[in-house]
C-alpha cells in the first residue's frame, strides 16, 4: 500500500553555491592591479633602500630614522617567514607560497569567490606580498655584496619601535610585502566575522 506523501515538508537545503555565476572583468583587473602594483612598489622599495643604505661590513646596519626613535630605515635580511619564525626553510616556504598562490586563484576565479570586491582586495593584497617576497626566497634579489649566506633570503628596511611596548621595542624589521600579507589577512579576519557570506546572498537571489 503506498504512503501518501507530504507535500507540505520542506525542501532539503541545497548548498550555497556560485555555480554558474560570471564574475565580472572587473574583479580580474582588480585583483591583477593590485598583486601587480603591490609587488612593482615591493621590489622597487627593497632595491632603493639596499643601494643606498646598506653595507655589507654593518651587521645590524644603523638605523638612519625618519621618525626618531620610532620610525626609520635598517636593512637586515630574513631567512624565515613573518616575525622571523622558521628560519633557515627558504625553499619549503618558497613552496608553500607557490601552493597558496594557486588556492588563491582557485578559490577567487574557480569557486567565483571574487563576486566579492573585499575578498578579491584582500587577496589581491595578499598576492603581492606573497610573489614579492617570493622573489627574495627564489634568489632573484641577491647581489653579490650581500654575501651568499643571504642568496635566499628576505630583504627587510623597515624599522619600528616603540620602547617599552612589549613586542614592539624593536617590532622585527619588514618590507612592503609584509605590510601587503598582513593587510590582507586583517582583512579577512574582518570579512569573516562581519562580512555576509556572498554565497547565501546569491542562493537568496536565486531563490526568490
Amino acid at each position: 500500500m503506498n504512503q501518501p506523501t507530504d507535500t507540505n515538508q520542506p525542501k532539503q537545503a541545497e548548498p550555497n553555491t556560485l555555480k554558474g555565476v560570471r564574475l565580472p572583468i572587473n574583479r580580474y583587473v582588480l585583483f591583477c592591479a593590485l598583486a601587480f602594483s603591490g609587488l612593482a612598489v615591493d621590489l622597487y622599495t627593497k632595491t632603493y633602500f639596499f643601494d643606498h643604505y646598506h653595507d655589507s661590513l654593518k651587521t645590524p646596519n644603523q638605523v638612519d630614522w625618519w621618525l626618531n626613535g620610532i620610525l626609520g630605515v635598517q636593512t637586515s635580511f630574513n631567512g624565515g617567514a613573518l616575525f622571523g619564525m622558521f628560519q633557515g626553510q627558504s625553499f619549503a616556504l618558497a613552496g608553500l607560497s607557490l601552493i597558496a598562490l594557486v588556492g588563491i586563484m582557485v578559490w577567487l576565479f574557480w569557486f567565483k569567490m571574487a563576486i566579492s570586491r573585499w575578498l578579491t582586495v584582500a587577496l589581491g593584497l595578499i598576492a603581492g606580498g606573497i610573489v614579492g617576497n617570493l622573489y627574495d626566497r627564489m634568489g632573484f634579489g641577491y647581489v653579490m655584496r650581500y654575501g651568499e649566506q643571504h642568496t635566499y633570503h628576505v630583504r627587510d628596511w623597515i624599522h619600528f619601535r616603540l620602547q617599552g611596548v612589549p613586542f614592539c621595542d624593536p617590532w622585527p624589521n619588514f618590507n612592503i610585502a609584509d605590510s601587503l600579507l598582513v593587510t590582507g589577512a586583517v582583512m579577512l579576519f574582518l570579512f569573516a566575522i562581519f562580512v555576509p557570506d556572498p554565497t547565501a546572498s546569491k542562493s537568496a537571489k536565486s531563490d526568490a
